[in-house]
């Protein structure tokens, strides 16, 4: 059984309702079941959590499955919150033992010091922003890509707990211009991405 810990991060507040990121987290309900080969804790940071059990889920799982809006170019304070809480609770813990430096020597090896070695994340993210915001000359993000742009430092405090990524999936233009096809074709995608990474790739490392 491939154990999944999958982090709702779809904050409730003013326009945004984190409904597409509740979309997906029941995708992997759906999906994650023990008839596929999975075990599957689920925790939605709207709702109360104990600090001590959300770092057993992040020791536990194999896969960690983040989904978040993206907020004025990072994640939603709620979900920042969780992660500031979780991971400082984790401390020796099972999460991470230090920065990984060492007295003799402490210019090197800075975040080295993660215990979640052998696990891995997946990152889906929903924007407002059209894909083209990344991709196209003189547009807003100059060509550069969500995961090396405004999701860099989250991936690199992934790397600082030890886990490795799996590929991300971004889905934009989900406020201002999106229909009930779009919606429809980004399930199917997340579906299908799903399943490229746990069927057809075997993820069993």
């Amino acid at each position: 059984m491939k154990k999944i810990f999958v982090i709702n991060g779809g904050q409730h507040f003013a326009h945004s309702g984190g409904k597409f990121n509740k979309t997906l987290t029941e995708l992997d309900i759906s999906f994650y079941t023990k008839e596929n080969g999975f075990e599957l804790e689920v925790t939605d940071i709207n709702e109360p959590y104990d600090l001590d059990q959300e770092v057993q889920k992040f020791v536990w799982a194999d896969v960690v499955a983040y989904h978040t809006p993206v907020w004025w170019f990072g994640l939603p304070y709620k979900l920042k919150e969780y992660i500031d809480l979780v991971f400082t609770a984790g401390h020796r813990k099972g999460i991470y033992r230090s920065d990984g430096r060492k007295t003799d020597n402490p210019a090197i090896n800075y975040g080295t010091g993660g215990m979640l070695h052998g696990r891995k994340y997946m990152l889906s993210t929903t924007w407002n922003a059209p894909e083209t915001a990344f991709t196209l000359p003189g547009e807003f993000f100059h060509q550069t890509s969500v995961d090396d742009g405004p999701l860099f430092g989250f991936h690199r405090m992934n790397a600082f707990t030890g886990m490795e990524p799996l590929p991300s999936i971004h889905f934009h233009d989900l406020e201002k211009n999106v229909t009930e096809e779009q919606i429809t074709d980004y399930k199917n995608r997340y579906l299908e991405h799903l399943k490229h990474i746990f069927q057809e790739k075997e993820i069993t490392e």
